[in-house]
């Protein structure tokens, strides 16, 4: 038995793949690479796979973590070039490798978020960018897990920011808390067009880039 990591690419079409269409899609290629999963015991068995920090519908990813567990005692040698034989476009296997540290370590990760204006950025929005995310407290509206809407103060959880500037694009290089809680990068968005309407954009993007422990080291 062996408890391994996949480190993979969600992107393009792939992004607007929902959690469990995923987790569905990477238990259909498992089998397929010879790989047998463990299951849970009792009345409803299920298999052993978990991914460490799911991502929002519609965002892309460099950095992505699934957990899983087989039968078989393997490192993860020749995993990852087996399973994106059978994977759709869109998701990239890294590498796989034996679970060596757990989720809960993971406490930060870097983001690009991309706002797009369509007539152009409005003049002064890259100050007000910095101005705006220099306060003590940002509040956005943030729905829990009950579906219940609150505010949250974005700030606390925000640990860089560095905002750059194009003719129709604003770029933002972000380091966020990850998890217990986290912050969705895309939230910053929305708290520009709460707090500033004038330099609300028309559409916002995120990619991640790379995922971090508390003292700043890639987690894996």
């Amino acid at each position: 038995m062996a408890k391994l990591r996949l480190l993979f690419v969600k992107e393009a079409q792939a992004s607007y793949i929902s959690h469990l269409d995923l987790m569905r899609t990477f238990q259909r290629v498992f089998p397929r690479g010879g790989l047998e999963l463990r299951h849970s015991q009792g009345f409803h068995p299920h298999p052993l796979i978990s991914i460490v920090l799911p991502l929002p519908v519609g965002q892309s990813s460099d950095c992505e973590l699934l957990d899983f567990e087989v039968e078989q005692d393997i490192d993860g040698t020749g995993i990852a070039e087996m399973l994106n034989e059978g994977l759709p476009a869109g998701l990239r296997v890294r590498s796989c490798y034996r679970v060596q540290r757990p989720a809960r370590e993971l406490a930060l990760l870097r983001a690009r978020l991309e706002l797009d204006y369509d007539g152009g950025v409005p003049p002064g929005t890259t100050d007000a960018l910095r101005e705006l995310f220099s306060r003590e407290e940002v509040l956005v509206e943030k729905r829990t897990k009950h579906k219940e809407l609150t505010q949250l103060n974005v700030i606390p959880l925000l640990r860089s920011v560095e905002w750059t500037q194009e003719d129709a694009l604003v770029r933002a290089d972000v380091v966020v808390a990850a998890q217990n809680p986290g912050l969705n990068p895309a939230l910053l968005a929305s708290a520009l067009t709460a707090a500033l309407p004038q330099y609300a954009p028309d559409f916002a993007r995120v990619r991640r880039i790379e995922l971090y422990d508390a003292e700043g080291t890639v987690f894996r």
